[in-house]
């Protein structure tokens, strides 16, 4: 076990030993926003005989430097590394390429050596994206979800986050969870949330179990995070990379695509782009392989998972430390899903699952 704890560790005879080379000198340098990890660029001086197909610098993700997060987001730590170690070979999303990983027994120290893919930049989760961004988005997120499209043997990966299809305890718990941590999150934030989001929050807070366990039949991986900010994009924006694999799930599709669509496009720009949005999203599935699945069934599903963003946003602030930026952030996701949750009708969508789930019988 070679896992460097901090940026110090990070050092030339460490990468020479996980590359197989000589490495003379590195540079290390942080970058990135991640609350829960911290990543590094490391530029490498290679010795004599190393092939000149190595990059000349890379991005190494190390968990948080507090030691309070490391114990709380362990789990999400095994997801990132047995995504990078499993997954990705089974599934057609952009991701950088992976040179090691890492992880220690109780999953609080773990390394990436991912490829890195400066000059492309992260979203802004804040601004928003353009239509032709989340076009990008889009096509890029058909590929985790075509090539895993109903296939059980990745509801047996060990490190999934969300509950599994058809687990009623486990929904019933995550709803406690959720409601739980929407109310934490409106105290936190108190008077800057809009009666009507705060209504919206609550309501479909209230309505987890049921959203859970609605429609188990249709599932495949999900990023579980799927915004701008986990989104890399080319100067060009011509390409997409996907990062931050630390909330993989097994779940209905469509939750991905209506978390992204919510949180990351104006409430201006959404309405009048979801649909070709969503069109776009069932045009890529089928093209990866995906059949038995209608234009108006993912619309459905893609209303059915706008509970999604609060969903998300909700538990990824409650138990989280305030910041400047995560504040305003989490009000603008909040604003942005809550609305969405309104304009599609999707609690009385949710609702029309309530009375058969077993979860609220």
């Amino acid at each position: 076990m070679s896992i460097p704890r901090s940026p110090a560790d990070i050092t030339a005879a460490w990468l020479g030993s996980v590359l197989g080379v000589e490495v003379t000198d590195v540079d290390v340098t942080a970058i990135g926003t991640g609350q829960t990890g911290a990543t590094y660029r490391v530029a490498a001086t290679y010795g004599s005989g190393a092939s000149p197909r190595l990059p000349a610098t890379f991005a190494v993700k190390l968990p948080a430097q507090d030691d309070a997060v490391r114990e709380r987001v362990a789990l999400g730590y095994r997801s990132e590394v047995e995504f990078y170690s499993t997954v990705t070979d089974e599934v057609m999303i952009p991701v950088p390429g992976c040179f090691h990983s890492e992880i220690s027994s109780e999953g609080g120290d773990f390394v990436l050596v991912l490829a890195d893919m400066a000059p492309a930049e992260q979203g802004d989760q804040i601004a928003g994206c353009t239509p032709a961004e989340a076009a990008l988005a889009v096509d890029a997120l058909a590929g985790l979800h075509g090539p895993s499209w109903c296939r059980p043997q990745w509801c047996e990966l060990p490190s999934i986050i969300m509950p599994k299809p058809g687990d009623e305890a486990a929904a019933t718990g995550m709803g406690e969870v959720a409601l739980m941590a929407a109310n934490i999150t409106l105290e936190k934030l108190g008077d800057k949330v809009a009666d009507d989001d705060r209504d919206t929050l609550l309501t479909s807070m209230g309505l987890v179990a049921p959203w859970l366990l609605a429609v188990p039949e249709r599932f495949s991986l999900l990023h579980g995070d799927y915004r701008l900010d986990n989104l890399l994009f080319d100067p060009d924006r011509t390409r997409v990379t996907v990062v931050d694999w630390q909330t993989v799930g097994v779940g209905l599709p469509a939750r991905d695509l209506a978390y992204f669509t919510a949180t990351s496009l104006l409430p201006e720009i959404r309405p009048t782009v979801e649909r070709d949005l969503v069109h776009r999203y069932h045009a890529a599935l089928l093209g990866h392989g995906v059949t038995d699945y209608d234009a108006e069934t993912c619309w459905h599903d893609y209303r059915l998972g706008m509970l999604q963003a609060p969903f998300l946003t909700a538990l990824g602030y409650a138990f989280a430390a305030s910041t400047e930026r995560g504040d305003e952030m989490i009000l603008t996701m909040l604003h942005r899903g809550c609305r969405a949750i309104r304009d599609l009708d999707a609690i009385d969508l949710v609702r029309s699952y309530q009375a058969s789930s077993p979860a609220t019988a």
